[in-house]
């Protein structure tokens, strides 16, 4: 049976061994009898679990060049690539902007202020052509690559969507399942010619084992507002497929792993000038005199950066390479104890986002609506 002074300190919450110590002197000086403690615990031990350590992952992120007008082919070399990587124990592999498709690097299209030329539209007719509908069989089989492969898959493609083209980044699970797509919000300069905008809809964190991915293509990681809308869904790793290879782009790649306490995976194509096909087909314009068949037309620099901001992997200026590195995820929280950007270091009284995440459409046919009305009647 327990004494008053038991019942006090069963009901009293002690945090430390000492005031363990000296709530039993207490107890002992009040009540001699209480003594008889040592006989059977004064209350049960509390399980307080084992800490679970964050998993470790693989990434790799891709430096390659596409097969340009040739999708097929550049399929087949995005497998292989897929199944080096996966050689090496990779679980996420990220590839670059435009990887299928291609990123039309030097061309102009044929645009002027106000013109257009016959030979510009008969590139632009290849490249649609060269473009992916989504979902679509070249969708499908990347699907089956990520399946087959067991890994996580961020794919840079050109999204055809009718006759208008988007710079789209897809996601695929390690058990051969698409996700769903992020279609560049803002295409840079000359791109607005070729590429269409995306809007709010497709701006997604998926939540996976391995961590919460998302991903913004070139130019857009440095729209700030853009970046919180990330931060917000709760990423973790911060996929960034891009075609800046200048060195100042990994200013910007360690400033939003700092930022967003993520990790930051930046993958860019390294290509040389015989990477497209040769003149009078496919030109350079401006530059074409200048380049020879070994001409380093795109450098790469892909690589990869912790959420304290320290350089894991790369930059890689080197040649076509798989950069990878091992993620500790229990990195996101301590990063997040120094600055939560959408968290304990935001003043949302102050400053405060509003993203419009409905699909934005030009074209809104009333029948639709009726017919939905009337099979609900």
């Amino acid at each position: 049976m327990l004494t008053n002074t038991q019942i006090q300190f069963q009901n009293h919450q002690i945090t430390t061994a000492e005031e363990v110590t000296e709530k039993l002197r207490d107890i002992m000086a009040l009540d001699p009898s209480s003594t008889t403690v040592n006989e059977g615990p004064l209350f049960a031990e509390v399980d307080m679990g084992a800490d679970t350590p964050a998993p470790t992952i693989r990434a790799t992120v891709v430096q390659a060049a596409t097969v340009f007008y040739d999708t097929p082919a550049t399929l087949d070399k995005a497998e292989r690539l897929l199944a080096e990587a996966a050689s090496y124990g990779a679980q996420l592999v990220v590839f670059p902007e435009a990887f299928i498709g291609g990123y039309p690097r030097g061309s102009t299209f044929g645009v002027t202020i106000g013109n257009r030329t016959a030979k510009g539209k008969e590139d632009f007719r290849k490249y649609h052509a060269s473009a992916i509908d989504v979902p679509g069989p070249e969708v499908d089989r990347l699907a089956a690559l990520a399946g087959k492969y067991k890994v996580y898959l961020v794919m840079g493609v050109i999204e055809r969507d009718g006759y208008t083209l988007y710079c789209t980044v897809l996601f695929f699970d390690s058990q051969g399942h698409y996700l769903g797509k992020h279609r560049k919000v803002m295409p840079t300069a000359l791109e607005r010619i070729i590429w269409g905008f995306g809007d709010g809809s497709t701006i997604p964190v998926f939540e996976t084992p391995i961590g919460k991915i998302g991903a913004a293509i070139c130019w857009e990681n440095r729209m700030p507002l853009l970046r919180t809308a990330m931060y917000a869904k709760g990423v973790e790793i911060y996929c960034a497929p891009t075609a800046d290879s200048r060195e100042v782009w990994q200013a910007s790649m360690t400033h939003i792993a700092l930022e967003g306490g993520c990790f930051v995976l930046s993958a860019n194509q390294f290509c040389r000038r015989k990477d497209y096909p040769p003149p009078p087909e496919y030109v350079f314009s401006g530059t074409e005199e200048d380049l020879v068949p070994d001409s380093v037309v795109c450098a790469g620099g892909s690589s990869i950066i912790s959420p304290s901001g320290v350089v894991l992997a790369g930059p890689n200026y080197d040649g076509e390479a798989l950069i990878s590195a091992d993620l500790d995820l229990g990195e996101v929280a301590r990063a997040k104890f120094d600055f939560d950007v959408v968290g304990h270091y935001s003043r949302p009284e102050v400053l405060s986002l509003v993203v419009k995440d409905n699909p934005m459409s030009p074209v809104s046919f009333t029948s639709k609506s009726r017919k939905a009305e009337s099979s609900q009647e």
